[in-house]
């Protein structure tokens, strides 16, 4: 009789599994936003703004320390870590109520969220890496739980919103029977991991490198992402000073537009089966027009509409970026150009308000519909690049 193995249970696929739903759930609280413009009175708009991605300057330093801490502490510990800084951090802005605490709070959950990010990818190969079919399974979980998670917390915000704007971070006590069941569920012990170290350890290390096109697609993705997250920290202000809705509609915008990248990121492969290459202009047309009926929306309605599309493009052109990645690389070396767009999207995500409003100053867009009209034009220039892109492959195919 063949024994089960300790992850064949269903306890710890779910404890293995619950880890990936705080991927996304730093920038979640940006629909308490426009609560806290007042809250702050001596920061600008753009700073308390930054509360919202102050987290991905954390994520970054977080990616970069974590093999070091593995190497110290090991994998279980780091992870275990990194998800109480990110439950203290999280929860720490629903007892203080001044602003460079609170920043300094947001950035550590960054910090904290960073250390289990790669690991809670690394670790499923590790443990299924012998059952190709249950590999795809808990990957294919694995790759929507961040967005399972995003809206689950954009939905309590809707109502904490509704007591206060310091009730908005109790999100992050969701972190509490993730951490339980990890700590008691997912026993990494000894070397923690099915792979012989000491053999690895032994095999001469390939020296990695990059390439002109892994920093063009990382310069790119960097651009994508200060352009994309007005939608995170501007949209609540739009439906508050549109009168579309108060802060608790923000957030149940917000958990939609999470929602809606489950599907069309499950089905990116077929799109690319059928579309190919063309996925990747198709995309960025349709994330623009999403954005241009944002700006230009008179109720709600239309307001969902545009989410809808931007959802939809945004969903097919940001894997088809990943794919490019994985082609584009030295053989050898996609762990490092992945590392490098990482800390790219990361650092575009975190300095997004403060590039965003200055632009949007200069031009005299300086409203949140004049920011979202910025986006539009940033995003028809990265079309723009992306037609080009795609006719000069199909040219080189044919």
């Amino acid at each position: 009789m063949k024994t089960k193995r300790p992850q064949d249970r269903l306890i710890f696929m779910v404890s293995l599994l619950s880890v990936s739903l705080f991927l996304m759930i730093a920038p979640q609280i940006s629909s308490a936003l426009p609560l806290m413009y007042s809250a702050f009175p001596g920061v600008s708009a753009a700073g308390v703004q930054m509360l919202s991605t102050v987290p991905n300057f954390g994520i970054v330093l977080g990616l970069v320390v974590t093999p070091f801490l593995v190497q110290l502490m090991r994998q279980k510990s780091t992870m275990l870590v990194g998800l109480l800084i990110t439950l203290v951090a999280g929860v720490f802005p629903m007892f203080s109520g001044a602003y460079t605490p609170i920043l300094v709070s947001r950035f550590l959950l960054g910090f904290g969220i960073g250390l289990f990010n790669s690991l809670a990818y690394s670790l499923i190969p590790e443990f299924y890496g012998d059952d190709e079919e249950k590999l795809a399974t808990m990957v294919g979980i694995q790759n929507v739980m961040p967005s399972v998670g995003g809206a689950i917390a954009s939905f309590l915000v809707s109502y904490l919103v509704t007591i206060s704007w310091h009730a908005a971070f109790a999100i992050y006590f969701l972190v509490v029977p993730a951490l339980i069941m990890f700590l008691l569920f997912v026993p990494l012990k000894g070397r923690e991991t099915h792979v012989d170290q000491a053999a690895a350890a032994a095999k001469p290390k390939e020296k990695q490198s990059i390439n002109g096109k892994v920093i063009l697609i990382a310069s790119l993705m960097f651009c994508i992402y200060i352009f994309y997250m007005p939608i995170s920290y501007e949209l609540p202000s739009l439906i508050v000073s549109g009168k579309f809705g108060t802060a608790s509609t923000a957030a149940i915008v917000a958990g939609f537009s999470t929602l809606i990248s489950i599907p069309i990121g499950a089905a990116f492969g077929y799109f690319f089966k059928k579309m190919h290459d063309l996925v990747f202009p198709l995309g960025f047309v349709l994330a623009t027009l999403g954005f241009l009926i944002i700006s230009l929306a008179t109720n709600l309605v239309v307001l969902y509409a545009g989410v809808i599309v931007l959802g939809f493009g945004f969903g097919m052109a940001n894997p088809y970026m990943y794919n490019w990645l994985d082609w584009s690389a030295p053989q050898n070396s996609v762990n490092l150009a992945t590392t490098i767009v990482l800390v790219l999207v990361n650092v575009g995500c975190a300095i997004s308000p403060t590039v965003v409003d200055t632009l949007a100053q200069w031009v005299h867009l300086g409203s949140p519909r004049g920011i979202m009209i910025l986006s539009t034009i940033a995003y028809v220039i990265i079309t723009i690049y992306a037609c080009v892109h795609y006719l000069n492959v199909h040219k080189q195919r044919n």
